[in-house]
């Protein structure tokens, strides 16, 4: 019969269990070292990032089609969007959120322009003016989020 399937086992690696949780001794030296930190489990999956800026950054872009969006990371990427008032440019945005806490150096963006030039798109640089209003933005409806 498996190790498992016993209950007398069982009920002993219990009981080791609930020794360790309670700080008493249980017997076996490996189990008072802590190589990899604590025995608590996790309790579940946490966002790695500020969850007012994380959800500031996805309103402020919601009109722009999402490539990827990492919570854990802290990225999230637009696909390539066209100005529809100027269809010969298209941008695209990537968000960084850099911090758990709701501070203005926890987000930096970065914007990236093409113009199509003869039909072949062409990287334009775009100004440091864009980003930082962007950055104020994510912060400002972060603000507003966390006031509400």
């Amino acid at each position: 019969m498996p190790d498992w399937m016993d209950a007398d086992l069982s009920r002993e690696r219990a009981a080791e269990r609930q020794a360790k949780k309670d700080g008493g001794p249980t017997g076996k030296i490996q189990d008072s070292i802590k190589l990899f930190g604590s025995d608590i489990r996790d309790s579940g999956a946490m966002i790695g990032v500020n969850s007012l800026l994380w959800r500031a950054s996805l309103d402020t872009i919601s009109f722009m089609p999402l490539e990827e969006a990492d919570p854990y990371g802290g990225i999230i990427m637009t696909e390539w969007y066209n100005n529809p008032n100027n269809p010969e440019e298209r941008y695209k945005i990537t968000i960084y959120i850099l911090d758990t806490r709701l501070r203005a150096d926890a987000v930096r963006v970065s914007v990236f322009m093409q113009q199509n030039l003869n039909g072949e798109w062409i990287n334009i640089s775009t100004s440091e003016d864009t980003r930082l209003q962007l950055e104020n933005s994510i912060l400002t409806k972060a603000r507003q989020m966390k006031q509400e």
